[in-house]
């Protein structure tokens, strides 16, 4: 066997392929030392928008036979309800969007994905809506749940929603907002 260097083609492809190789690790090598480290998102991060909003969930002043929900029973399987999202707790309260959504009271779907509320806004300062996802649904007086999204002024929101039910009104429910936005500066315009 011959261990001699040949001369031709073959040496030039030979060349071609270290020289290639070199500049790959080369540049693999540069592009990790001086690219710009990534943005790491924190949720301390103090930069980022947070939006607070108090609301309340009535049950409308004009039902009609058709639009009449019963109330929740233990042994329903599943809960469907249509409600007004209002500024304070009175009856007389500006209407500022609705609320629907779609609740399997049953223990073995308590934490099930389905469970979910939608907000929606229609006021000067926020239109759009909210998505809220109730996976610890446990019948209590206070309960926490999950901003997962929102369109519109609430585009991309995530946060947390926790429902009170009020004390002199039965069909009424204190909702206090907690919202977290993306950073928007990172859009591209156009």
């Amino acid at each position: 066997m011959d261990l001699r260097f040949r001369s031709g083609p073959e040496k030039w492809i030979r060349i071609i392929f270290c020289v290639a190789v070199s500049i790959s690790i080369l540049l693999v090598i540069l592009l990790s030392v001086f690219s710009p480290a990534p943005h790491k998102a924190s949720s301390q991060d103090p930069s980022r928008p947070w939006v607070a909003l108090s609301l309340y969930i009535q049950q409308p002043d004009h039902i009609s036979s058709s639009n009449l929900q019963p109330a929740l029973r233990p042994d329903a399987g599943a809960f469907i309800f249509h409600r007004i999202l209002t500024e304070g707790p009175e009856n007389t309260s500006r209407v500022i969007g609705k609320a629907q959504g779609f609740i399997i009271p049953i223990e073995h779907f308590a934490h099930s994905a389905f469970n979910i509320i939608h907000l929606s806004f229609d006021t000067p300062h926020y239109s759009g809506s909210l998505n809220l996802q109730a996976k610890h649904v446990a019948h209590k007086d206070r309960e926490e749940l999950t901003v997962v999204g929102g369109t519109g002024s609430f585009a991309f929101a995530r946060g947390l929603a926790v429902f009170a039910q009020t004390d002199g009104l039965s069909a009424t429910y204190y909702v206090n907002l907690q919202l977290r936005f993306p950073d928007r500066s990172e859009t591209i315009p156009g």
